[in-house]
């Protein structure tokens, strides 16, 4: 199980890969979502704000209401955001649950596409 320290690592890595990708932010640039993401392993939470394609903030704890939440392991978040697993295949066996419209799982699943073009 990854503690908060990795997790915040972890995302603050992914944070920075999504908004210095600019085929991605271009791509992105009409999507403004809140998502909340929810450990299965421990009580850690976090939320995600993106603004027009834009990353602009992550914080501990959900804040505000969801677009999109998303549930899986500590571990799993961590070597999703680090970029050492497909996440689209954790998610298909059920692994990661993402609730939100089918419009928002499909932005996600472009997105880690364009982040992990290698799995």
């Amino acid at each position: 199980m990854a503690d908060w320290d990795e997790l915040s690592d972890a995302l603050e890595e992914y944070t920075s890969t999504c908004n210095a990708n600019e085929r991605l932010r271009k791509m992105q640039r009409d999507w403004t979502r809140r998502l909340h993401f929810a450990c299965s392993d421990s009580t850690d939470t976090f939320t995600m704000v993106v603004e027009r394609g834009e990353i602009t903030s992550t914080q501990r704890g959900h804040d505000g209401l969801p677009d999109i939440i998303v549930t899986t392991t500590s571990e799993t978040f961590c070597d999703m955001f680090w970029g050492d697993l497909n996440p689209v295949q954790k998610y298909l066996r059920g692994e990661i649950t993402v609730k939100g419209s089918q419009e928002d799982v499909m932005r996600l699943d472009a997105i880690s596409y364009v982040i992990w073009p290698e799995f």
